[in-house]
């Protein structure tokens, strides 16, 4: 028996969208854990796979060795200690573990960022040992992006985001005298710094006012060692072994430096440069997608994306080129003095969000949001020097770091926006965070008195089982007990209440 024919309508399917992650540390995890929290991965609308050069996860906060690779992989020391409490700096969606030190050792975090990737069953999207070497932008119409890999393989993707940290490029000062130095072996950038050795000899100049500095000439002095702290505009002032003194504006042969008020200083017998790092980019070298220069100031915005190797612009909300009116790239973690974990999910959700829904971003909107930033900085620096703002760009200041996130949470709740498919829902940064992370200072001087007094570990014990708010507590009870009723000392260390903001 013959059936009869039957008319079948045909329906189109779309193919999947590929996104490719270039970066398996604390932003490339974020963003693939939010990938899969979407409705398209759940659809099988997206399919995500994250490149991640080295052989587990964990970026910067990976240890490695500081000769094996010019420049290391990480400039992570020994001793290094978080600068936030870890309420504070945790993803909002993964509290540390009960009873975790308020101020955790580096490979405590680096063990928090590996149970993150194995709770969420991130690991069968990362592809270890693998690294993107070159990225180009087809101009087949559609603007996807053409992706070669360290193992010759050659992908097209729809979407990408960068997320390959800004903490391997060493920034070298421009100072008379440095290059000698450092061709001499007798001064080197903090990235290959990882514990005090007599190798450095017995006066060791540190530059550098920030995190890594601070902690080196700290570690170093206690090690025994005579301090140099090279600090611009800091104060003249010796503290038993440390000296403090202003910028250096030349290196001179025989140990010999000299300082910006003329002091100089004889018998320097090694330099230790912690003066930060260059954005950079190694595997975009087409200036078509971004030009390794500084800006030209504004108005007008330019077209063309630029790296400064301070600031990458012009961004619309620190993430997407303003370039690309189909935005279908993503620059996460570019901003600096923030709690970095929970801002880059919040990076992550915005990034999801404009990728299935490109018409929600504003591009009118952000360019004025960027030319009233340009203004702003103008204005408080005295200046429009290009090179001047973009140090000054991507660095958040008070709370502008918590408003920014708030901000992106409501951008991205697809359910307040007709027509929009995405993760609903936000989160709203509580105040509690906001105030300890303003109290990081005092909070951590007191943590490191606790250590000293071998009282850490009873002041933690059994915390954070019952949940958050056990944490909160704890913070609070913390900053009662660092100050005296005037908020001014620390079990009698004296406390910088600026410092304290940093």
């Amino acid at each position: 028996m013959e059936l009869p024919d039957v008319q079948v309508d045909s329906v189109e399917i779309s193919p999947p969208k590929r996104l490719c992650i270039i970066g398996a540390g604390s932003a490339g995890l974020a963003t693939l854990k939010i990938v899969l929290d979407t409705p398209q991965y759940k659809s099988g609308a997206w399919i995500p796979v994250v490149y991640e050069a080295r052989d587990q996860v964990g970026g910067v906060w990976l240890p490695a060795s500081p000769t094996a690779d010019d420049p290391p992989l990480t400039p992570l020391y020994d001793s290094l200690t978080t600068n936030l409490p870890h309420p504070v700096m945790a993803y909002t969606s993964f509290p540390f573990p009960p009873e975790t030190p308020v101020f955790p050792r580096a490979h405590v975090v680096e063990a928090y960022l590996k149970s993150y990737a194995q709770t969420f069953s991130l690991l069968p999207h990362i592809q270890f040992k693998v690294s993107v070497d070159a990225v180009e932008r087809l101009s087949d119409g559609q603007g996807q992006w053409k992706v070669k890999l360290s193992t010759g393989q050659i992908t097209v993707f729809d979407f990408l985001v960068v997320c390959n940290g800004h903490y391997r490029v060493p920034r070298y000062p421009e100072i008379p005298g440095v290059a000698s130095w450092r061709a001499s072996n007798k001064a080197i950038h903090s990235a290959w710094y990882r514990h005090p050795t007599d190798n450095y000899g017995k006066t060791v100049l540190v530059i550098g006012a920030g995190p890594s500095g601070l902690d080196i000439s700290s570690e170093m002095a206690e090690y025994g060692t005579t301090i140099i702290h090279s600090i611009r505009g800091g104060p003249l002032e010796d503290l038993g072994n440390i000296k403090r003194r202003g910028s250096v504006v030349e290196f001179k042969n025989n140990g010999v430096v000299l300082f910006e008020d003329g002091t100089i200083e004889k018998g320097v017998s090694f330099c230790i440069l912690a003066t930060g790092y260059k954005t950079a980019f190694p595997f975009l070298p087409d200036p078509t997608i971004i030009r390794n220069v500084l800006p030209p100031s504004i108005p007008p915005i330019p077209v063309s994306l630029y790296n400064s190797t301070f600031h990458v612009f012009p961004l619309a909300k620190h993430i997407f080129p303003l370039e690309y009116k189909n935005p279908n790239i993503a620059f996460l973690g570019l901003l600096v003095r923030v709690a970095p974990f929970p801002l880059l999910e919040a990076q992550a959700r915005a990034t999801v969000h404009v990728f299935a829904n490109p018409s929600t971003l504003d591009f009118t909107r952000e360019a004025v949001d960027i030319m009233s930033r340009f203004a702003k900085f103008s204005s408080e620096l005295g200046s429009e020097d290009p090179l001047l703002i973009a140090q000054a760009w991507h660095r958040f200041t008070d709370y502008e770091q918590f408003n920014y996130r708030d901000d992106l949470y409501e951008f991205a709740d697809a359910s307040t926006q007709e027509g929009t498919t995405g993760i609903e829902g936000r989160i709203i940064v509580p105040d509690w965070e906001k105030k300890m992370y303003v109290a990081k200072g005092v909070l951590r001087q007191f943590w490191v008195y606790l250590e000293k007094e071998g009282l850490a570990e009873e002041w933690v014990k059994g915390v954070g089982k019952g949940g958050m708010h056990e944490w909160v507590e704890l913070l609070e009870r913390m900053l009662r007990e660092a100050r005296n009723d005037d908020g001014e000392s620390v079990k009698g260390e004296t406390i910088d209440a600026d410092k304290s903001k940093l």
